[in-house]
């Protein structure tokens, strides 16, 4: 049974994490011939104040 787990900024649309979602799902079956029933694929969203990248706080900056 594949499990991925996607790590995101808050910020999308429902209408962009279904297409997302699709999209992995999709994806993973394609490529590992798994049965669709078989895949779990979620989002974890975090805050912009919980991130970092290249030493650059991301809590000061503008959406």
């Amino acid at each position: 049974m594949p499990l991925i787990e996607i790590h995101l900024l808050e910020g999308r649309t429902d209408e962009q994490k279904k297409a997302l979602l699709g999209a992995v799902t999709r994806a993973v079956q394609d490529s590992l011939g798994a049965p669709v029933e078989t895949i779990r694929v979620w989002i974890q969203e975090f805050s912009r104040r919980e991130y970092m990248a290249a030493g650059r706080w991301y809590g000061e900056e503008k959406k």
